[in-house]
């Protein structure tokens, strides 16, 4: 099969590579319909030291289901499936606490030491795959509403666990840090979480303008002391309650330090680069609380699931270009140099 491997920083390959095969009872191969790249492998792209044997890519996918193990009872052959970026066995203490993310008996793909591999491929081997896989029936390979539930795989659930984690309710004043897949998806949450006034704090006009449409209510494009200015002043002097921090660098989370009122919350869901940050009295004495961190997208599967296959809401329309495997590297180009907000790769 086909798979997208990174071997240092801005170097993509797409390579032959062994079909997936069956290790566990409780595995599934899941033939890969639809996938994408994510923001954060920029990261990666950005700063992976060399890496002589490659690294596999991807952690979004949706397909078809093309072969289970002997234990496993609640997917079948043939089921249309929807892939979060991290899999979990659905029984554990954190699983039933809907943070799958920390499942006892979980993990994350693309990691060596599980023998995962990537989603960016052909096909992939899904384990513990009764707890980390849903089915979705009626939907056939050249369904309109492909990219609407692959978002639910990662940006869509990203963006919901930023305004969960918030507490975003009925009337907030949100800001929203990041014009990105996972910003935008954080407007549509809190815009569905009854938010008032949604800033939107990024500089890129056709991601802003798919904002407002999203719900965002103003875009602030300036950054800096400027930005935090701004923001304050449309939030009427003081800041706003809630902030959703969707990028994951230390101007981002000052920013969101800048722009939170007194009392606050500050939820990050962009995944950090920096190892410090302001926790001590200015954080302390301001009474802030700090929440967020890797969403549990499974947890939020099947309660968006419905709206997205309703049509109330279209995710979707944040990818704005679509390859093939082959066309992979040039796809992480073009997210790099902001030539596409996010890129959806079809098999």
């Amino acid at each position: 099969m086909k798979a997208t491997l990174m071997y240092a920083a801005g170097d993509v390959r797409v390579e032959d590579r062994p079909d997936p095969v069956l290790s566990e009872p409780t595995d599934a191969i899941v033939r890969v319909v639809r996938s994408c790249i994510c923001g954060s492998d920029l990261h990666p792209y950005h700063s992976l030291a060399d890496t002589p044997a490659g690294t596999t890519m991807g952690h979004e996918f949706i397909g078809v289901v093309e072969d289970t193990g002997s234990e496993v009872t609640g997917i079948r052959k043939g089921d249309f499936v929807i892939g979060p970026f991290a899999w979990s066995d659905g029984t554990c203490e954190f699983c039933r606490e809907g943070l799958h993310t920390s499942c006892l008996h979980g993990g994350f793909w693309n990691d060596p030491r599980a023998g995962t591999q990537g989603a960016q491929a052909e096909a992939i081997r899904v384990p513990q795959a009764d707890g980390t896989l849903v089915a979705v029936p009626g939907i056939t390979e050249d369904s309109p509403l492909l990219p609407s539930l692959l978002t639910l795989s990662d940006v869509y659930g990203t963006g919901w666990h930023a305004a969960r984690s918030a507490r975003v309710g009925e009337g907030d004043a949100v800001a929203v840090i990041g014009d990105g897949a996972v910003g935008l998806m954080a407007v549509l949450a809190a815009k569905q979480l009854g938010a008032e006034q949604i800033i939107l704090m990024g500089r890129h006009k056709a991601r802003t303008d798919l904002g407002r449409e999203y719900g965002a209510t103003d875009v602030v494009a300036e950054r800096g002391e400027e930005g935090i200015a701004k923001v304050r002043d449309l939030a009427g002097g003081r800041g706003v309650r809630k902030v959703l921090e969707a990028v994951g660098h230390m101007p981002a989370y000052e920013q969101a330090l800048g722009v939170v009122r007194d009392g606050g919350t500050i939820a990050r869901v962009g995944v950090p680069q920096y190892t410090e940050g302001e926790i001590g009295w200015p954080f302390f004495g301001r009474n802030l609380t700090l929440t967020g961190g890797p969403a549990p997208a499974r947890a939020y599967i099947e309660p968006l699931l419905p709206g997205v296959l309703d049509g109330t809401v279209d995710p979707g329309k944040v990818f704005d270009r679509t390859i093939g495997i082959d066309q992979t590297p040039e796809g992480y180009a073009a997210m790099d140099n902001r030539e596409a907000l996010k890129v959806m790769i079809e098999f």
